[in-house]
C-alpha cells in the first residue's frame, strides 16, 4: 500500500518545519511539498498527486476558504484538513459548507494530527476533541436559526451598510465569494425582507446592530 502523499499550505515557515519534524518519521505517510500560499497550492495539485492537504485559512493570493473550494470543484478526491488557530464555531461551520473534510487545532499533539490525516484519508470526517466541543457547545447555546441572526451575519450586515461588495467582504472576513453570497442570501430569507436595502432597514430597526460601531 503507497504512503499517503500529504502537502502542507502554509505560509508561517516555523509552522511548516514543525509540521514536517513531527510528521516526517511517520509510518505510511510522505510529505511531498509545501505551498505558502493559494495559489502555490493549485498549481502544486495540478502537477503533482497529492491525497490530503493540511491547509491553514489565513494566507496570500488565495485564503483558505477560496482554496477549499476550489479544490473541491477541481479536485474532488483530494481530502483537505484544516490545521489552523481560529476556534470560533462560525469558521468551522462555514468550512464545512466549503466541504472540507477535517478540523483541527494548530496547538494539536502529534498522535491527534496523524489520526486526523489517516481519517480524512479514508474519506471520514475528523475534527479534533477540542473543535468538537467548540462546535457543539455552540449549537447547544444557539437560538433558532430561522428567527435568529448569528454573529458572523451581523458582521456580513454591517459591511453591506458600508456599500462593500461581496468581493471585498469575502477578502475582508477570510472567506470565498460564494461563501457570502450564500451568507446574504440566508440573511435576507431569516428576515423576511426582498433585497438588501430591506435586509439593512430590518435589521436597524430591530437593533441587531449599531451602524455606528
Amino acid at each position: 500500500m503507497s504512503d499517503i502523499k500529504v502537502l502542507i499550505a502554509d505560509d508561517h515557515h516555523l509552522m511548516v518545519d514543525g509540521i514536517k519534524s513531527l510528521l516526517d518519521d511517520v509510518e505510511g505517510l510522505e510529505i511531498v511539498g509545501v505551498a505558502n500560499d493559494g495559489e502555490e497550492t493549485m498549481v502544486f495539485v495540478s502537477r503533482r498527486p497529492v491525497d490530503v492537504i493540511l491547509l491553514d485559512l489565513q494566507m496570500p493570493k488565495m485564503n483558505g476558504f477560496q482554496v477549499a473550494e476550489q479544490i473541491k470543484k477541481k479536485y474532488p478526491k483530494i481530502r483537505i484538513l484544516v490545521l489552523t488557530m481560529y476556534d470560533k464555531p462560525g469558521f468551522i461551520r462555514e468550512l464545512l459548507e466549503s466541504g472540507v473534510d477535517g478540523y483541527v487545532l494548530k496547538n494539536t499533539g502529534k498522535e491527534e494530527l496523524v489520526q486526523g490525516i489517516m481519517t480524512v484519508h479514508k474519506g471520514e470526517k475528523f475534527f479534533s476533541k477540542e473543535v468538537s466541543g467548540i462546535f457543539y457547545d455552540s449549537f447547544r447555546k444557539e437560538k433558532d436559526e430561522n428567527t435568529f441572526l448569528t454573529s458572523r451575519e451581523i458582521e456580513i450586515i454591517k459591511l453591506i451598510a458600508q456599500e462593500l461588495t461581496s468581493q471585498e467582504i469575502a477578502e475582508k472576513l477570510f472567506l470565498s465569494h460564494f461563501t457570502v453570497d450564500t451568507h446574504r442570501r440566508n440573511i435576507i430569507n431569516k428576515l423576511g425582507v426582498k433585497n438588501t436595502a430591506g435586509l439593512i432597514r430590518y435589521a436597524y430597526e430591530n437593533g441587531y446592530f449599531d451602524l455606528q460601531n
